[in-house]
């Protein structure tokens, strides 16, 4: 399904490109994500904003964008589209607002990593280089490297104990 949805948010993103030429109230529209019922009967699509004028027009265009997901991609059935604002955008931008908010109170300087940014307290395998191994034994016995694989010694082979595909 992660396929299918993908598939029509291109295709309806570049339809709306192609629609916003001839129509004003599309030209800002982004696609942000797609999401279709397993039935297909159905798809909800996520706009980065949707004002009443947007709906209208994509309530006037949304035949041409289902006959485009008709002729572009081979389904058992066109979905439905239903058009709704991506809640995601609105929560980004609280954020923002609140952001705004602490640095206009000092609480925050621009220039200052933000909460979620800072970096944690380094500890002795952070400072690992990236040429330094560390010699730790795996579950089964066999040396880990830095990137947590299994080092492969001299004289073993890289596929003798990995079953057959």
């Amino acid at each position: 399904m992660s396929r299918v949805n993908e598939v029509l948010r291109e295709i309806l993103a570049e339809e709306l490109e192609l629609v916003s030429a001839s129509d004003t109230r599309l030209e800002l529209v982004t696609v942000t994500a797609v999401s279709c019922e397993p039935d297909l009967r159905h798809a909800t699509v996520l706009l980065a904003s949707l004002s009443d004028p947007v709906r209208d027009a994509l309530a006037e265009v949304r035949p041409r964008l289902q006959a485009a997901i008709a002729h572009q991609v081979r389904m058992k059935r066109t979905p439905q589209l239903v058009f709704q604002a991506d809640p995601a955008v609105g929560h980004g931008q609280v954020v923002e607002e609140i952001l705004a908010g602490l640095r206009s109170r000092g609480e925050l300087t621009p220039g200052e990593p933000e909460p979620d940014e800072a970096s944690p307290d380094h500890t002795e395998l952070d400072e690992a280089g990236p040429g330094d191994e560390l010699a730790e034994a795996g579950p089964d016995g066999n040396a880990l490297g830095a990137d947590g694989e299994v080092a492969v010694t001299e004289g073993e082979s890289a596929g003798r104990d990995r079953p057959e595909q």
